[in-house]
């Protein structure tokens, strides 16, 4: 089996071996576990069944994330995206008033589109056309993005009338002592440069979190439940009339712009971080990951869930080491596992995790480096990449800002030659997009 991976993946090729890769993706898979409960949780609100949401969330997320790994050959993993399932749930279904089976019609439509304009090369053209120090931002972004996640998740982090976001008050609360151990055990770990630092956090935390009382085992507690129900599959193609009826149009534009522009984000940045960008800051095969992408999310609503995006969370078993499509694999064999022992997984709490993200946010804040601060024009489009991801909590909105600035200060500076037509095209766009719509 050994020569069976090293000879698909190209392990030695890229510098690894399948006991690091397995590791990474028991990391990866660690730190998005949550959305097996957080997903359905969400989506509940808008009226779908629990437990058929619950096997959607883990069998797209699988079966996307399988083809990640065995199609395009690299080590991110894919789920249904946070944010887009709370955008699904309360804007397009509590909010517009459309049902959630309308609503998965528009999650496979643009699915669908998303599998068109993949096919086109248009999707790759996007990626390859966000200049060198954009994608740096986009990385750096991420990284802050990700640790106030995680100190979000921690309750480390609040948020407050006054100063938006602060300091909890109240450090000595079993949640946030327990995520604070994390932190340094992590920290330490990483420091003295043990191989797995943040799966071994994760876990000591989660065994830590028991005597606190963070981590809850119930009496009757059992390790093994196969949690299945199909109720949603197939359920959006009731939704078709109603859509119709409705104007699926600015539907279906907003769910395709947030996903596409996230998906492109976090390739880009856990790309860059990983060192598997070219010598032009172009992310090879960048065709077949977002094909991943896009099945996933065509599949997902199918099987009865909203739009399945590429995880920033990926980043996590990057940094232990994973280089190659066998880190998705095993994330995607772990998801399957998990609905098998669905209780085992969700014992590990947010706060055992919370310290794996700031850790991933402290590594990819590296990628700042590369960015030219001496050059304003392109210092001020990085900056607000950077700045704008953590500050409205989206990665979207953190490129669409270096987006509009970074044609501004080329053209206004007199070098306007220095970008390409798509950027500026994307640049209208988006302020098309921010003024109409």
């Amino acid at each position: 089996m050994s020569d069976f991976f090293e000879n698909f993946f190209k392990l030695k090729e890229h510098g690894t071996d399948v006991k690091t890769e397995m590791m990474a993706g028991v990391t990866t898979f660690m730190t998005m576990a949550y959305i097996i409960i957080v997903n359905p949780l969400i989506l509940s609100d808008a009226g779908m069944p629990f437990e058929a949401v619950m096997a959607a969330t883990v069998i797209s997320a699988a079966l996307a994330t399988l083809i990640m790994g065995f199609y395009a050959n690299y080590p991110f993993a894919l789920a249904p995206g946070m944010g887009l399932n709370a955008f699904f749930a309360y804007t397009v279904v509590l909010g517009m008033g459309l049902s959630w089976q309308a609503a998965l019609a528009a999650v496979f439509v643009s699915g669908i589109f998303f599998i068109f304009i993949t096919i086109t090369g248009l999707r790759t053209a996007l990626v390859n056309a966000i200049p060198t120090s954009l994608k740096s931002a986009v990385s750096a972004g991420i990284g802050l993005f990700i640790a106030l996640i995680g100190l979000k998740n921690a309750g480390i982090v609040i948020s407050d009338q006054a100063t938006l976001v602060a300091l909890t008050d109240n450090l000595t609360e079993p949640g946030v002592l327990l995520a604070l151990i994390g932190l340094a055990i992590t920290g330490i770990l990483m420091a003295r440069g043990f191989k797995g630092s943040i799966l071994i956090g994760i876990v000591i935390t989660t065994i830590i979190g028991i005597p606190m009382g963070v981590v809850e085992i119930g009496e009757g507690f059992s390790p093994f439940s196969l949690a299945v129900s199909f109720e949603s599959f197939g359920a959006f193609i009731d939704g078709f009339p109603e859509l119709f009826n409705f104007g699926m149009l600015n539907v279906i534009l907003a769910l395709t712009f947030v996903d596409l522009f996230d998906t492109i984000g976090t390739l880009v940045g856990t790309g860059a971080r990983a060192g598997m960008l070219d010598e032009d800051g172009n992310l090879p095969r960048a065709d077949k990951a977002l094909m991943a992408d896009s099945v996933g999310t065509t599949v997902g609503a199918v099987l009865g869930t909203s739009t399945v995006t590429t995880y920033v969370e990926s980043t996590a078993g990057i940094v232990e080491g994973g280089k190659t499509g066998l880190t998705a694999v095993t994330v995607g064999v772990l998801f399957l596992a998990s609905l098998l022992i669905s209780p085992l997984v969700l014992l590990v709490p947010s706060e055992a995790t919370a310290p794996a993200l700031v850790i991933v946010g402290v590594l990819m804040m590296g990628a700042i480096k590369d960015i030219d601060f001496e050059d304003f024009t392109e210092a001020f489009p990085a900056f607000m990449t950077i700045a704008m991801m953590p500050f409205t909590f989206s990665i979207a909105e953190g490129i669409a800002a270096g987006i509009i600035i970074y044609p501004v200060m080329k053209l206004v500076s007199g070098r306007g030659k220095e970008t390409n037509t798509i950027i500026n095209i994307l640049a209208v766009l988006f302020v098309i997009k921010y003024l109409f719509m």
